[in-house]
């Protein structure tokens, strides 16, 4: 079993807020494909325009609502159980900023090298547009998983999954991806390893994991295939 226990560490971003960063940080640059993961929870301050190139970012919502504007034309406002993502390819300039109070996960996910000078684009999914299953008591929101409104140049399967404690589920991962099991709230055996909130299981070489709740759980599944290929981040730029 193949799996690297991290907790995010609490850092500054955007306007004057900090955000919980599982990765970059030290030991962790990335996590091939997936290149920056932050856990945000605001009430003010928020994301002003920044530019990005050369990666694919969504923004899930948890609770709240947040603005979007960016130099294509695009604007609107998610709200929780919603999604954006924008494909910053040659170039974007964006911002993000919370209409009240406002908790998600932000993930970049790089590009191949013979994508990182496509047309920058935005796509949006409300929470009516996400499908969403409940077995057994266990729910799961389709995120991303290539089935859904967004479409990426990566494939995954991202979900956001709540347990009530006592409940188990196994889940298989295809073969050859690797990815992150992150803990929002409460406390999980993930193969016999015990997480608990802020931490996450890297997990490479699996073909199926067990999930035994031990609380009531809220966690994100996060899985793609590697591009195998060198990573180079230069703040918001991946090249």
């Amino acid at each position: 079993m193949s799996l690297r226990i991290v907790t995010a560490a609490s850092v500054p971003e955007g306007d004057g807020i900090r955000v919980s960063r599982l990765m970059p940080q030290a030991g962790l640059p990335h996590f091939d494909p997936f290149v920056l993961w932050d856990h945000f929870d605001i009430a003010s301050g928020g994301f002003p325009p920044h530019p990005h190139r050369g990666f694919e970012a969504i923004t899930w919502l948890m609770a709240g609502g947040m603005r979007h504007s960016d130099n294509l034309g695009n604007s609107g406002t998610i709200h929780a159980g919603g999604a954006q993502c924008f494909t910053a390819g040659s170039g974007i300039v964006h911002s993000e900023m919370p209409e009240g109070k406002a908790a998600g996960i932000q993930l970049w996910i790089n590009l191949p090298q013979r994508l990182k000078r496509i047309e920058p684009t935005y796509q949006q999914a409300g929470a009516n547009e996400l499908a969403c299953e409940n077995d057994n008591g266990i729910r799961i929101v389709h995120i991303a998983d290539g089935q859904g409104p967004i479409r990426l140049h990566t494939p995954l399967e991202y979900l956001d999954i709540r347990m009530p404690a006592g409940r188990i589920m196994q889940r298989s991962i295809a073969d050859g991806w690797r990815g992150i099991v992150y803990m929002v709230r409460g406390e999980l055996g993930l193969n016999g390893t015990p997480l608990c909130a802020a931490q996450a299981a890297l997990v490479d070489h699996e073909r199926a994991l067990t999930l035994a709740a031990e609380t009531d759980c809220h966690l994100l599944w996060c899985f793609g295939r590697p591009h195998h290929e060198t990573i180079r981040q230069h703040g918001p730029f991946v090249d």
